[in-house]
C-alpha cells in the first residue's frame, strides 16, 4: 500500500517549487526502492533498524526539519514491516507526523525518554505494519540486576578541599546501560520473537570510554543469553524459549574489532546477508548492526541490505547545493575552536538532519512455516 500523500498540498501551503521538487524526488525514490517493496509479500517479514538522527530536537542547530524530508523518510520506512528507530527525542511531534504520512496501517510503541548527560533525552521507537505484525502485549525496558551491571572506568575528582595538584583517581564505576534497551515482543506470521532496540554508549574510540561501550554490549547480549537458557530448562513444563533479535546502533568499529566480538558472544550471531562487508561500501560505518539467538529450527534470513538515502534526494550534486543552500545555516553550527566547515562540508553534514547519518540496515525473515507444521501433522503417530 502507498503512502499517505493526500494531504502534500496543504503540508507545502503556498510553497509550490518545493512541492513540486518533492513530488519529483519521491517519483524517483519510488523507482529506484520498487526491488525492495517487491520484497514485501505475505511469507516473510521485512525488519529494519534506523538511527534517524536527532529526531526532531533541532538541538544542534542544522535543523528544522523541513516538509519535504518527512516524505523521504516516509518512503524509505514504507519499504519495510517493522522498524526499530533510534534517536527519537521527547517531543513526539515529529514521529507521529511521519506516521501519519505513513498511513493508518502503521502503529507505533515508544520508550519513556531517558534521562541523564548520557541519555541525550532521547526515546526508541518500533514501527510496524498492524495488518502484518502484530504486538504481543509485552513490552519493557531492560534493567540490569546486581552482579550483571556495566563495569568500566571512571575518573573519580578529588574532594574540592584538597590540594589542586590531587592526583584523579580511576576506579571501576558499576552502572546501567547509558540508553536504555527497549524490549517489545512481536508475531508475524508463524514467527513468534522478541525485538531488543539498543542505541549503545559511544564516548571515545579508545581508552576507558571505549572500554565502556564494549561492556554494554556484552553486557546486554550476556543478559538475553542467560535469559534464553532458563527458558529453555523450562520447556519441559511446557513454556516456550523466546527468540531474540538485538538491533539498533551498537556503534561496532569494524567486523574485526572488539565491539563486534562483544556483539557475537554468548550464542549471538549476525545473519550472514548482512556480516561483515557484504552490505556496505567503502567507507561506511558498522554501528547498524542485526544480532540473533533463535531457538526456532525453522528460522531463515532469506537476504538483507542497506538502503542509499541519498541515491535521489538530497544528492552531493551542484544543482541540490544550490537548491537547498539557502534553507541551510549561513555557517555550520559547531562547538568553539572547530575548523570552520566549506559549503560543501556544510551541505553534506546539514542534509544529515534532514534525512540521517544512519543508513537502514534490513533483514528479509522467513515467517511462513505452514508447510512444515502439516508435514509434522501428516507424520505424526497417534
Amino acid at each position: 500500500m502507498s503512502n499517505n500523500y493526500a494531504g502534500m498540498r496543504q503540508a507545502f501551503g503556498g510553497d509550490t517549487m518545493a512541492r513540486r521538487r518533492c513530488a519529483e524526488r519521491l517519483r524517483a525514490m519510488r523507482a529506484s526502492l520498487a526491488p525492495l517493496h517487491a520484497r514485501r509479500t505475505p511469507t516473510s517479514l521485512l525488519l529494519a533498524t534506523w538511527n534517524i538522527r536527532d529526531f526532531d530536537s533541532n538541538k544542534f542547530g542544522y535543523g528544522p526539519r523541513l516538509t519535504e524530508s518527512f516524505y523521504y523518510l516516509a518512503e524509505i520506512a514504507g519499504c519495510f514491516d517493522l522498524i526499530a528507530l533510534q534517536e527519537v527525542n521527547r517531543d513526539l511531534a515529529a514521529l507521529e507526523r511521519l506516521v501519519r504520512i505513513l498511513g493508518r496501517q502503521w502503529d507505533y510503541i515508544v520508550t519513556d525518554a531517558t534521562e541523564g548527560a548520557g541519555g541525550n533525552g532521547e526515546r526508541m521507537a518500533f514501527l510496524f505494519r498492524s495488518d502484518k505484525v502484530w504486538f504481543r502485549k509485552i513490552a519493557g525496558e531492560v534493567v540490569l540486576p546486581d552482579g550483571q551491571l556495566v563495569v568500566s572506568p571512571k575518573a573519580v575528582k578529588p574532594p574540592k578541599d584538597k590540594e589542586a595538584t590531587t592526583s584523579v583517581d580511576i576506579e571501576d564505576a558499576r552502572q546501567q546501560f547509558a540508553r536504555t534497551p527497549f524490549l517489545v515482543a512481536f508475531q508475524s506470521g508463524w514467527f513468534r520473537f522478541s525485538l531488543c532496540t539498543v542505541h549503545i554508549y559511544y564516548g571515545r574510540d579508545s581508552g576507558a570510554k571505549l572500554k565502556r561501550r564494549i561492556a554494554e554490549i556484552e553486557r546486554l547480549v550476556q543478559f538475553f543469553a542467560n535469559r534464553q537458557d532458563r527458558e529453555a530448562k523450562d520447556a519441559a513444563s511446557g513454556a516456550q524459549a523466546e527468540n531474540y533479535i538485538l538491533l539498533g546502533d551498537f556503534n561496532v568499529v569494524s567486523p574485526e574489532h572488539q565491539t563486534m566480538t562483544a556483539l557475537q558472544s554468548h550464542g549471538f550471531t549476525v545473519p550472514d546477508a548482512i556480516s561483515g562487508r557484504k552490505v556496505r561500501a567503502d567507507g561506511d560505518h558498522f554501528y547498524d548492526q542485526i544480532a540473533v539467538r533463535v531457538r526456532d529450527p525453522r528460522f531463515r534470513v532469506v537476504t538483507g541490505g542497506i538502503v542509499d538515502m541519498y541515491a535521489d534526494v538530497f544528492r552531493d550534486t551542484e544543482e541540490d547545493r544550490s537548491i537547498y543552500a539557502p534553507l541551510m545555516p549561513a555557517e555550520a553550527p559547531e562547538e568553539e575552536g572547530e575548523k570552520k566547515a566549506t559549503q560543501e562540508g556544510l551541505y553534506r553534514k546539514w542534509r544529515t538532519w534532514q534525512m540521517s547519518d544512519h543508513a537502514p540496515l534490513w533483514v528479509e525473515i522467513e515467517t511462513d512455516f505452514t508447510d512444515d507444521y502439516l508435514e509434522r501433522l501428516a507424520e505424526a503417530e497417534e
